[in-house]
């Protein structure tokens, strides 16, 4: 009896072992312009519920986690979890990275982060890259490293507080804006042939103020904001429910 006890649990093992691993080839094979986030503490939830706040389906969010109990937590939230250090070329070809749309690191130390985005640059050229580094003097060697936006940690908490002891209400506005789910939201929308050559067009909900143009920001009352041209980005507000009108 025992050792059909034995064999019995040693068979089912396997076999879920196998079923396991089929679902996994079979991800592999089908998953493309996922999102790929590197690391699942603190930064790595809140981007994914972000994320999600914006409508990406769970399972186009793949988590990078070396850790077991960050990777439950994940796996609890219904994110694909790879296992693994995310400056390893084999873990991050196991998230398929190569066909990602997007990757996110969110390392707790700056150093990991600097070789997370360098090696994901080097296997996904084609991906947008945004990683978080904690000091400023950092900054410069995650954009070298191939990272499309930097965000500094540190420095963005502190302006935050800064503004929060001189203009508390100020800052609840920030911190709305930053929740995705509810209250205000920034939404953008490519300007097209249409739109190129005039104002902002009026979109029930939103409030244009701003346009991102060859890398640059300008206020809609700015000289040389206006007129827009074809390719602009016009930065609006807009309630947390509305479309962001984005294509």
């Amino acid at each position: 009896g025992f050792l059909l006890l034995l064999v019995g649990t040693t068979v089912e093992l396997l076999t879920e072992r196998g079923r396991a691993e089929a679902r996994r080839r079979r991800w592999r094979r089908t998953v493309q312009d996922h999102h790929v986030i590197c690391g699942y503490g603190v930064k790595g939830r809140a981007a994914a519920r972000a994320l999600r706040d914006e409508g990406v389906e769970p399972r186009d969010i793949v988590v990078v986690e070396p850790d077991p109990a960050a990777g439950a937590m994940a796996t609890a939230d219904g994110l694909t979890v790879v296992r693994g250090d995310a400056t390893r070329t084999s873990t991050l070809r196991e998230a398929v990275i190569g066909r990602a749309a997007v990757v996110i690191v969110a390392a707790d130390r700056d150093d990991i982060a600097v070789l997370t985005t360098l090696t994901a640059r080097e296997l996904a050229p084609g991906a947008r890259i945004v990683a978080a580094v904690r000091e400023e003097e950092n900054r410069h060697l995650l954009v070298q490293s191939g990272a499309d936006d930097a965000i500094v940690t540190s420095e963005t908490a502190g302006r935050l507080l800064g503004v929060s002891a001189r203009n508390p209400d100020t800052a609840r506005i920030v911190e709305d804006l930053l929740d995705t789910a509810h209250g205000l939201k920034l939404v953008e929308h490519r300007v097209d042939a249409l739109e190129a050559g005039g104002a902002p067009v009026d979109v029930e909900g939103q409030r244009p103020f701003a346009v991102l143009r060859d890398g640059r920001l300008l206020r809609l009352d700015e000289d040389g904001a206006l007129p827009l041209r074809t390719g602009d980005l016009v930065v609006s507000v807009a309630a947390g429910g509305e479309s962001d009108g984005s294509g």
